[in-house]
């Protein structure tokens, strides 16, 4: 294959990857969902999440356009670090993530307050995204900041998928699996949502501080459990029936409605239109995949093969967030990790290029803003980093896909992308180049 054909991919895959966050960003998905002010009482908006920012500037413009005035407006933005808005009226905090900073416990507390102020003719309009987890934390009971980021840490290391995370963490919260919505009552509470979560769950989606909470305590219990958690003095609160969350058909919810803007599905769906006007036939594999990254690159390396195989052009797309456990010292993330996986899988196959990354603009990381989205491979991947002396089996064993891609200049590095609705991968399949 040619060096224009490679790079004719690469600009393919950019492209896909470029239309796919630009159809979930919230100046297109939120305001055709955005209620009317309360006609009495203050629209009081609590946006959190790392596209807690945007939501929150985007909704600003929407009531600003439409003559409410400002002094019947309150509320707050939480976002990741990096992630924050300019905006006009709501104060806006910039919270750690993955694992949740004094940000995070100042924004939640404030979030409760507000929420805990309403009254019957008020609107509570809740921006929900993925990051919220992070953004928003109110250690229950007497457990301590530190405490609660030691259990993210433990999880986020262990495997758990992000249901089984944030089941724990419920327990672990005064804000999260429904005792938002608890504290907002009787206001009237209305739910916006981007969805980063397989299957758009709105108990999953940062941690569902607004809906009912289908996991009981022991349930959660046995998850923790299951990936040998930690827990400490912890323990207490899923052994405390005080501490159990509102189920479905608790009162708390008689005036709340949760409605999603943006999801995985929807994206994966601009990214398979951008692929058609590149040339390609998309292969849609879901929006919603799960597993372990570097078991689903060696699935995926297969459908590769059977597509080259075939002939034609053939875009291999899917979405979900795949998990990675840690057993080496590198730095990596998903993404990075499936990227890597893939292509030593396919080892320097010709007429395959890919692109694995995550919408929100960071795949793992140490948690700054300025951490890779992911990565890109191609034919000539194995053959550069063999010139570099770099091992890609080592790099994988060592969980170090960010340092072999660092090295190549493959990393995909948005930077923020103000948006969330998990991960994109898209592998194109060139079965003409041979």
């Amino acid at each position: 294959m040619s060096e224009t054909g490679i790079q004719a991919r690469r600009a393919a895959l950019e492209a896909i990857f470029g239309a796919a966050v630009a159809a979930a960003h919230p100046a297109g998905c939120l305001p055709p969902h955005l209620p009317e002010a309360p006609p009495n009482g203050r629209l009081i908006v609590l946006a959190a999440g790392k596209a807690g920012g945007s939501m929150a500037e985007v909704a600003e413009a929407h009531y600003r356009e439409r003559g409410v005035d400002p002094a019947r407006i309150a509320g707050l933005a939480v976002a990741r670090h990096g992630y924050g808005r300019p905006l006009e009226r709501l104060p806006m905090i910039e919270a750690g993530h993955p694992v949740p900073d004094a940000g995070s416990v100042a924004g939640a507390g404030q979030a409760l307050d507000l929420a805990a102020a309403a009254g019957p003719d008020d609107l509570v309009l809740v921006l929900l995204s993925g990051g919220a987890s992070a953004n928003w934390v109110a250690p229950a009971g007497a457990l301590t900041l530190e405490e609660k980021r030691a259990i993210t840490r433990h999880l986020l290391r262990s495997g758990a998928a992000i249901d089984e995370i944030n089941a724990i963490r419920k327990r672990l919260s005064r804000i999260k699996g429904g005792r938002l919505a608890r504290a907002a009552h009787p206001a009237r509470l209305l739910t916006l949502a981007i969805s980063d979560v397989p299957g758009d769950d709105p108990a999953v989606i940062g941690s569902g501080p607004t809906v009912a909470d289908p996991v009981s305590n022991a349930e959660a219990l046995a998850i923790a459990e299951r990936y040998a958690t930690p827990l400490g003095a912890a323990r207490a609160l899923f052994e405390d029936p005080a501490n159990e969350t509102p189920k479905p058909g608790d009162p708390v919810f008689a005036r709340s409605a949760f409605r999603i803007v943006m999801t995985p599905a929807e994206m994966l769906a601009a990214a398979a239109t951008a692929a058609a006007a590149q040339g390609y036939v998309p292969l849609v594999l879901g929006a919603d995949l799960e597993g372990e990254a570097r078991e689903v690159a060696a699935a995926q390396a297969r459908l590769a093969r059977e597509a080259l195989a075939r002939g034609g052009r053939t875009a291999i797309l899917s979405g979900g967030e795949l998990t990675v456990t840690i057993r080496g010292q590198g730095r990596g993330g998903p993404n990075q990790e499936f990227a890597l996986a893939l292509a030593v899988e396919l080892g320097g196959l010709a007429g395959v290029s890919a692109l694995a990354a995550d919408t929100d603009g960071t795949d793992g990381g140490a948690g700054a803003a300025t951490d890779p989205a992911g990565a890109v491979v191609d034919e000539t991947t194995l053959a550069r980093a063999g010139a570099r002396g770099l091992d890609p089996a080592g790099s994988l064993a060592d969980n170090d896909s960010t340092g072999f891609f660092e090295a190549l200049g493959d990393l995909v590095a948005p930077g923020p992308t103000f948006t969330n609705v998990n991960d994109l991968r898209v592998i194109l399949v060139d079965g003409t180049a041979a």
